[in-house]
């Protein structure tokens, strides 16, 4: 069995992107700019976003944060995603999800221009993802295959399971898994809360990406030996081993399914490092105008 070592690969292309900023600003370009936009206080938002300044301030990308408080109009906001859409210094910026409820996160998502669209959320790149054409693949997909495609990982002709049918993470992943080419060209199955005899599914798998949000849905016995396992669950658990009283907790019974496995990802330090790497690879894509 071996870790796949997300922090150890994230780091790594961290270093690649510094050095081609780098190489851009010798060569008189211009600085890559991403800029996020964070609404209210939700811990998890607050961390991601912190995360995801810091790693441009790595990377030596400029970054600008704007915040409003939870009680901002959809009005608001969407002139705020204008504004950003025509700043011609700004070339990709987000809008961290969750929203509150009164506003409608599909609205603000489709205001978004797709070439800036550095999150990969937009129909436009959504659907040119799935035709195989230029475009921001969404960060924790993205990521996935990254891992994948890192430790030469073989795909073709592989089935892969994957758990849990989310726009943001099961769908695109699935996408990504059937496409020609490597890593790619998988058979790919994708269960979800309504699939019956899932245990029956998963033991036929080569490789499962688990992405339902259920800490240790996958036991051992869904498992067969030699597998590849992804983890892409992060749930926040109580337990009295932590400082916090909380403890990060992914979608795989690790300590069962790990010993069947050929790669396994670890949580944290599996896919967690490999999304905030893949928003600073579509910025830098963005600021080369890559995607028309």
């Amino acid at each position: 069995m071996q870790l796949i070592d997300g922090k150890a690969v994230a780091a790594q292309i961290k270093k690649e992107i510094a050095e081609e900023v780098l190489q851009i600003k010798a060569n008189g370009g211009k600085t890559p700019h991403l800029a996020a936009v964070l609404v209210g206080h939700d811990g998890g938002s607050e961390t991601y976003v912190a995360g995801k300044v810091r790693a441009c301030e790595e990377v030596g990308f400029k970054s600008t944060l704007i915040r409003y408080e939870d009680d901002v109009t959809e009005e608001e906001l969407l002139a705020c995603v204008d504004r950003l859409n025509n700043d011609n210094d700004i070339d990709g910026f987000i809008v961290q999800l969750p929203l509150p409820k009164h506003i409608s996160e599909d609205k603000i998502t489709e205001a978004i221009d797709y070439r800036k669209d550095v999150d990969g959320f937009h129909p436009v790149n959504v659907g040119r993802m799935s035709i195989g054409l230029p475009c921001f693949l969404s960060a924790t997909p993205s990521g996935i295959v990254e891992l994948l495609k890192r430790y030469e990982i073989e795909t073709k002709g592989k089935h892969c399971v994957i758990l849990g049918r989310s726009n943001i993470v099961g769908k695109p992943a699935a996408l990504l898994m059937m496409q020609k080419g490597y890593p790619g060209d998988c058979t790919v199955t994708v269960c979800h809360s309504r699939t019956k005899n899932i245990k029956e599914i998963c033991l036929q798998a080569d490789i499962i990406i688990a992405a339902l949000g259920v800490p240790e849905f996958l036991k051992g016995d869904m498992v067969k030996e030699g597998a590849v396992v992804i983890d892409v669950g992060t749930t926040r658990v109580p337990s009295n081993k932590t400082k916090s009283g909380f403890k990060l907790s992914g979608d795989v019974a690790f300590d069962e399914v790990a010993p069947k496995c050929s790669y396994i990802t670890p949580v944290p330090g599996g896919v967690g490092p490999m999304t905030i790497v893949s928003l600073l690879k579509n910025t830098l894509l963005a600021g080369k105008k890559a995607v028309n």
